[in-house]
Formats: C-alpha cells, sequence, structure tokens
C-alpha cells in the first residue's frame, strides 16, 4: 500500500504563526508601557521623535553573505550615530552592566538586539577597535561597541528615525550611540 502525503502550501505553514507571534509581541508590548519619566505616549515608554536627514543616510553596505552584521555612521538631527546595514538607529540601555545584556522576553520583543554571526563589520567612521560581541542568554550573539551590546528600536518605524532616545521603558534609560560609542550627548558630532 502507498501512503500519499499532502503538502500544505508553505504560506499556510509560515502565516499562521507568524500571526501568533506578531499578537503576542503586540500583546507584550502593550502590557510593558514605560515609566513616568517617559516621554511621549508610545507604548514602548515614550521618547522624543528625532530623524536623520535622508540625504545623509549611508548607502547599506554590500552584503558579504557571512551573517556577519555590519555597522555604519550616519548624520542625524542629535549628530554623528551608529546605525545598522539598513539605516536602522542602534541604542544602548542603561540597565546593561558591562557587556552583558540584560533585555530578554518582551523587553527584546520591543528592543531587538543585534545580533551577528561572525566578527561584526566597522564601516567608514567606525572604530573596528570598539566593535566587540558578548553572548546572550538565549545563545545567539550581540554586537557590542565601546562594551555596549547594541539594540534597535521596534517603534522606529523608518531608516534613520530616533523615537526610542530616551525612552524609559523596560526600567533604565535607552539612548541613540554616538560614534565615541557612548550615548548621544548634545553637540556630539
Amino acid at each position: 500500500m502507498t501512503t500519499i502525503l499532502k503538502r500544505r502550501p508553505a504560506l499556510a505553514r509560515v502565516w499562521i504563526p507568524a500571526i501568533g507571534g506578531l499578537a503576542a509581541i503586540a500583546l507584550a508590548v502593550a502590557g510593558c508601557g514605560g515609566s513616568s519619566g517617559a516621554q511621549g505616549g508610545s507604548a514602548y515608554g515614550g521618547g522624543t521623535s528625532h530623524s536623520t536627514a535622508a540625504a545623509s543616510a549611508p548607502a547599506p553596505p554590500a552584503s558579504n553573505g557571512s551573517g556577519a552584521a555590519s555597522i555604519t555612521l550616519a548624520t542625524s538631527d542629535l549628530g554623528k550615530i551608529l546605525v545598522n546595514s539598513k539605516g536602522q538607529t542602534l541604542y544602548l540601555f542603561q540597565a546593561d552592566k558591562g557587556s552583558v545584556s540584560t533585555c530578554n522576553g518582551a523587553c527584546a520583543s520591543a528592543w531587538p538586539p543585534v545580533i551577528t554571526k561572525g566578527a561584526p563589520i566597522a564601516s567608514a567612521g567606525v572604530s573596528s577597535a570598539k566593535l566587540g560581541t558578548t553572548r546572550r542568554s538565549d545563545g545567539t550573539t550581540e554586537v557590542t561597541y565601546n562594551g555596549h551590546p547594541l539594540y534597535t528600536f521596534a517603534g522606529d518605524s523608518s531608516p534613520g528615525e530616533a523615537t526610542g532616545e530616551g525612552n524609559q521603558g523596560f526600567g533604565a534609560e535607552w539612548d541613540v550611540v554616538s560614534a565615541s560609542g557612548n550615548k548621544i550627548e548634545d553637540g556630539d558630532s
């Protein structure tokens, strides 16, 4: 007797879990509002809206196919800031102690860590000596810069946006990372 297995279309297998995952993220983030010190009214805990000028956004570096994260420098309202290869603003979390990330679970859904598969790549203006990695609790490798684990922000809807700057979500401040590898300060360039 021959058994014939019917295959479901790939869309059905992927689409259903994706909807559940997005719903879980939305519920987790909605339940994790910021502290009273946050600015703005986002479900991520607030923040101040900043964006990079479209003309100053760097062209994404060519993919090297290795899965290694590429970190580059962009000019924004805040000065020169670190961004990933897609132009997304990079942040540090004040709750992190040294290079150990304390952002997991719902926090990592709202503030995705910059993950790499291989040594991270420094583009023009980024110090390769300040780039490093740290092992996360889930076993993935996160990029660090000047000893700070790096994150993007789910509330930034386009490249160069920096709506997470000054956010107080998940118990500490989130800050855009300057070219020096510290939180952005007025007048950084």
